[in-house]
């Protein structure tokens, strides 16, 4: 199939439901947890969070060890009130577009989940790159049906007022392995902070 018939297939598809969030778009805490920069010691911790959480493509144990030590600045973890890693954001900085974060990979801890902790990695990551560098635009790629990710998006995009555009950016025959979904950039913009 072509990324053109991937992406029709796509927009034929209901956008997802929203459900409200007790976050606030300001916040990078909920009543349980706070957002923090990642350490390279938490890189086994995120691993481990990729490979339970079903959805996301696991990458290397030492690409997440490496990711938080190179790119703690584009990325955020979530800590519960004793300080254990429930969840993470990993992004970056697009090279060519340095006022879009690019966000790589979202989990959240299954002891977690429905407690707002994406939305608040999310603003909290989002808020910390806009004061340090700029931040015009938000990108991230889902696999179609990943409807907990397509409302989180979309969530993020409301809360800031800002317009959420899709296209297919891969489709599922550029995958050298076969098998894989294609992958859908979502572009969320412009933003202000």
């Amino acid at each position: 199939m072509t990324a053109d018939a991937e992406l029709a297939r796509y927009r034929k598809t209901p956008p997802p439901t929203l459900s409200t969030s007790p976050v606030s778009s300001r916040s990078t805490s909920t009543s349980t947890t706070f957002v923090d920069r990642p350490r390279p010691g938490d890189g086994s911790r995120l691993w481990r969070l990729a490979r339970d959480s079903g959805a996301l493509d696991l990458n290397s144990s030492y690409s997440y060890l490496l990711w938080c030590r190179d790119f703690a600045g584009t990325s955020a973890v979530a800590r519960d009130s004793s300080g254990h890693t429930v969840g993470f954001v990993s992004g970056y900085l697009r090279p060519d577009s340095p006022g879009t974060l690019l966000v790589w990979q979202v989990a959240v801890d299954e002891s977690a989940r429905g407690q707002g902790v994406a939305g608040a990695l999310l603003d909290g990551l989002s808020a910390r790159v806009a004061a340090e560098h700029g931040l015009g635009s938000l990108e991230a790629t889902v696999s179609p049906g990943n409807l907990a990710s397509e409302r989180l998006f979309a969530a993020y995009a409301a809360r800031h007022g800002a317009t959420l555009t899709r296209e297919v950016l891969f489709a599922a025959e550029e995958f050298p392995d076969g098998g894989h979904a294609p992958e859908v950039l979502h572009r969320i913009g412009p933003l202000h902070f």
